[in-house]
């Protein structure tokens, strides 16, 4: 069973779709809202599966919703504007349709879905790369033996990651997902949705306005802790 939410502004369109999804006996409908606050608090308390995802709505876009979600769940955009497709697909976008929602096309974005998820419920036994380990980074003419020790910081760049060591900073093509997935979580921490922190590179922990805290790391760098990851960086340094 596939857990969906429907976040859009639309009350007709909300009920449009949810109508079209009893024809899928897989999509088990567990929440709507009709703006992006309470569109947050829904994934947050939910953790849908799928979230079906207007682009404009009262208060943030569909585009901004993502950004502060440290862990996208599979989407497909709902809207009535084609301008924003490429956009789209830089988030963990399944598909794009468009209003009005032609069931054939919705037919094939839930299959897509349930194949995505298949794939991922599938238990994989993965090691996890130790410190001492070397990866190879190569970003256009240039190449790297990179000892894990001496990466700083892991940095989504939409399809792309960002390796931070020494003066460098290459991109490679893997998701800050697949890449944590490698790591290890004792060593490297997710900080916010965009950026994966060598411990050993932090110096000092500030606290912050509204109980958020930022870290300091030895090359100078400040890096903005979100509010999930809080009480995980204070239980490392015995804050």
């Amino acid at each position: 069973m596939i857990n969906a939410i429907i976040i859009e502004d639309s009350r007709l369109a909300r009920k449009e779709l949810a109508e079209l999804l009893k024809a899928f006996p897989n999509i088990q409908l567990v929440g709507e809202a009709a703006e992006a606050a309470a569109g947050l608090a829904l994934i947050e308390s939910l953790n849908p599966d799928l979230i079906f995802l207007d682009i404009h709505l009262p208060g943030k876009s569909g585009f901004e919703i993502l950004q502060e979600m440290e862990s996208v769940p599979a989407v497909i955009f709902t809207t009535a504007f084609d301008q924003y497709a490429l956009q789209a697909f830089e988030y963990n976008t399944v598909d794009y349709l468009l209003k009005p929602i032609v069931p054939e096309r919705l037919e094939q974005a839930i299959a897509k879905v349930a194949i995505m998820l298949d794939r991922s419920r599938v238990p994989v036994k993965k090691e996890r790369l130790k410190l001492h380990d070397r990866i190879f980074v190569k970003d256009g003419n240039k190449c790297w033996f990179v000892t894990l020790a001496d990466i700083r910081i892991f940095e989504s760049k939409g399809n792309y990651t960002q390796i931070h060591f020494a003066d460098h900073a290459p991109l490679i093509l893997k998701s800050l997902q697949q890449v944590e997935d490698t790591l290890d979580e004792q060593q490297f921490i997710r900080v916010n949705r965009q950026q994966i922190i060598n411990v050993k590179f932090i110096v000092d922990v500030k606290e912050w306005f509204s109980g958020r805290i930022k870290l300091e790391l030895s090359s100078g760098e400040t890096i903005e802790v979100s509010r999930r990851q809080v009480n995980r960086i204070k239980e490392l340094f015995s804050l």
